[in-house]
């Protein structure tokens, strides 16, 4: 959506203070713990952009709680998997050996939006060290939630996703819809089904040095996750609230993820 087209659709101008207040009135408290997936487009015209909203957030939360925000570069993986767009099988071994290693303060997001790129580069925000799916986070755990982030379990075990679901963290949609929700590749860890494992690839610093290195790791599917969320929001409680000029949704994860453990082994 143009600059213009969000002038055009919006009946006032999105601030910070007014963001503010309305994540408080949607449930969100001081030294709460919070995975943001957002559509900065969604809100209408933001007086601030993607600053603005990141600035609300922390301030509703304070420092006593914990912002965390996806913040995934699918380009740093095995190229032989891409496909949008897909590059020719003559070019794999080129890019083995000449992509860039990861590093968490100047590797780019791919994907995921202008307000997680915007996050990994705030002052105290730091980052984890899985080259494809890392998070980043601020607040008083965020030293916590990042490290040992497992390479061959990306969205697993020891990853931000479970230091989230142990500190009883909340997982908030800003305009968008389950689809996005990244906590539910948790549960696909945590579930018994009938798994695909992929031998995955990825530049990082090992001992110094770039390394391509070769993993295995859970091949995840979001296909249903928004199947999924329907039914659980037609079970459960969660919060609903007005924000900007869309709609934002304030889920307990631990809840949502133990229902969809149950949900994936029900249904794959």
């Amino acid at each position: 959506m143009s600059e213009k087209e969000k002038v055009e659709n919006s009946d006032y101008p999105v601030t910070t203070k007014s963001l503010v207040n309305e994540f408080k009135k949607g449930g969100i408290n001081k030294g709460d713990t919070i995975i943001v997936h957002s559509s900065l487009s969604s809100l209408g015209w933001v007086c601030g952009g993607a600053v603005a909203l990141i600035n609300a957030l922390k301030r509703v939360i304070s420092k006593k709680g914990n912002l965390v925000m996806p913040t995934h570069c699918g380009d740093y993986s095995e190229p032989k998997y891409w496909g949008n767009p897909a590059v020719p099988e003559d070019w794999w071994k080129t890019i083995r050996e000449e992509m860039p290693a990861y590093h968490p303060e100047i590797t780019p997001t791919r994907d995921v939006g202008v307000v997680p790129e915007t996050f990994r580069k705030y002052p105290a925000t730091v980052r984890s060290d899985h080259p494809v799916n890392s998070f980043a986070a601020w607040g008083a755990d965020k030293e916590e939630i990042i490290k040992n982030h497992k390479i061959n379990s990306s969205l697993g075990e020891k990853s931000p996703l479970q230091k989230i679901y142990n500190l009883d963290g909340k997982i908030l949609l800003i305009g968008v819809n389950h689809d996005s929700n990244t906590s539910l590749h948790l549960a696909e860890y945590m579930a018994n089904y009938n798994k695909n494992y992929k031998k995955q690839g990825a530049p990082i610093i090992k001992n110094g040095k770039r390394t391509w290195v070769e993993y295995e790791d859970l091949e995840v599917n979001s296909d249903d996750f928004i199947d999924l969320g329907k039914e659980y929001e037609s079970e459960y409680d969660f919060i609903k609230f007005k924000i900007g000029h869309t709609k934002a949704k304030l889920f307990s994860q631990v809840k949502l993820i133990d229902y969809a453990v149950e949900w994936f082994e029900k249904n794959r």
